[in-house]
């Protein structure tokens, strides 16, 4: 891994598309508490205090063997990787595109891929610093060039088993062979970016990229667990000592917790803006539904568990679905455990017809919309 530690103005990473479309990335989180000295009450993915210390998921490895090795193979695990160990990247030695003037190249070179864009006269061919992304639907590059870190303004789709304009990048002939590289990243774009996608890689405001673990691993979302474990290894109680986001509240925990990455109603106005795209942000459509305004036992680990890869068989949330439409028995029992109306249509595939998947333009990837709502056939895109 390279040996990157820059500064908050130094350089710029993954912009808005980027890790929305292969993770979807949220606001800075308004509030945390939290002390190496004490509990963990409070801990917030983005907010993560100067003196942070993470241990590493080898570490708790140790006493929690299946759930580390299981998020490792999940896409939070393989939110970002190294050019090393990228499966896209390996499986695929060799990409090509043309757009009119240009012609992009990635090129497998030993444990490296090489990044090439040419106008026929001059070429620019850097090595790929970061891939984003596990290739489920997609993976982008992050590239560094002279002033600062690039998105690629190529990406990889599963889809086409190769390369396509990276969604948000213009499909307008580029000025210059610098701007046909790609899009230059803003300060908090890497903030946001590597926060997002990566563990330990943002300390007090800053980047540390010489300090991070790639992806989204144990301490992302519970904390540093340095504490956790002295305790544990002293056999004293060691609970307190972590972070647990299950302890948190329907609301808090999507809303707050999981929403501080995958975006939530307080940025609307941007969510708006993308139009179609914002099918990508499962917080932010989950909570147009009425079925989260009526019953706030919805949340995403109700349907999600976080340690492990996400489950993609439609059947496989039906009982997920049913575990709150089960309208039986008698009156006092129904109001009693908060049943609601089964669905007079079926009770299979639910989120085939009230959670559909739909594919952005460009996207090359249909998005399970997590509006929950009863569909129009006719509706092109509910927004």
């Amino acid at each position: 891994m390279p040996n990157h530690s820059f500064g908050k103005n130094a350089l710029s990473c993954a912009v808005l598309t980027l890790y929305v479309l292969w993770f979807g990335v949220g606001s800075w989180s308004s509030s945390i508490i939290f002390s190496q000295n004490g509990p963990a009450e409070r801990w917030l993915p983005r907010r993560v205090p100067a003196e942070a210390t993470f241990v590493g998921d080898q570490v708790c490895l140790v006493c929690h063997r299946d759930k580390v090795l299981s998020l490792s193979q999940s896409g939070m695990g393989r939110a970002l990787e190294t050019v090393t160990d990228s499966r896209v990247l390996i499986a695929n030695p060799k990409m090509t595109f043309r757009t009119n003037p240009y012609s992009y190249e990635i090129r497998r070179k030993d444990k490296q891929s090489l990044y090439s864009v040419t106008d026929g006269r001059e070429t620019i061919s850097l090595p790929i610093l970061y891939a984003l992304g596990q290739g489920k639907a997609g993976q982008t590059y992050v590239l560094q060039y002279q002033d600062g870190l690039y998105e690629s303004r190529v990406s990889f789709y599963k889809e086409v088993a190769g390369l396509d304009f990276t969604i948000g990048q213009p499909r307008t002939v580029p000025s210059s062979l610098k701007a046909a590289l790609g899009r230059r990243l803003s300060d908090q774009e890497v903030l946001n970016c590597f926060g997002c996608h990566a563990t330990g890689a943002i300390n007090g405001g800053l980047i540390h990229l010489d300090k991070m673990t790639p992806g989204i691993r144990c301490e992302a979302c519970h904390g540093p667990g340095g504490q956790h474990v002295s305790a544990s290894n002293a056999i004293q109680p060691s609970a307190e000592l972590i972070f647990n986001p299950g302890r948190l509240g329907g609301d808090e925990l999507s809303q707050d917790f999981c929403a501080s990455c995958h975006r939530v109603n307080d940025e609307f106005s941007l969510l708006k803006s993308m139009e179609v795209d914002n099918v990508r942000f499962q917080p932010y459509r989950i909570f147009l539904s009425k079925c989260y305004s009526d019953d706030r036992r919805i949340s995403c680990t109700a349907c999600h568990d976080p340690h492990e890869p996400l489950k993609r068989d439609a059947a496989y949330y039906d009982s997920k679905c049913m575990a709150c439409h089960s309208l039986r028995g008698s009156p006092a029992a129904v109001k009693r455990t908060k049943a609601l109306p089964t669905c007079p249509v079926s009770t299979k595939d639910c989120v085939l017809c009230h959670m559909p998947k739909i594919e952005p333009p460009g996207a090359h990837f249909k998005f399970t919309d997590h509006y929950i709502r009863i569909t129009n056939q006719k509706e092109t895109y509910p927004h």
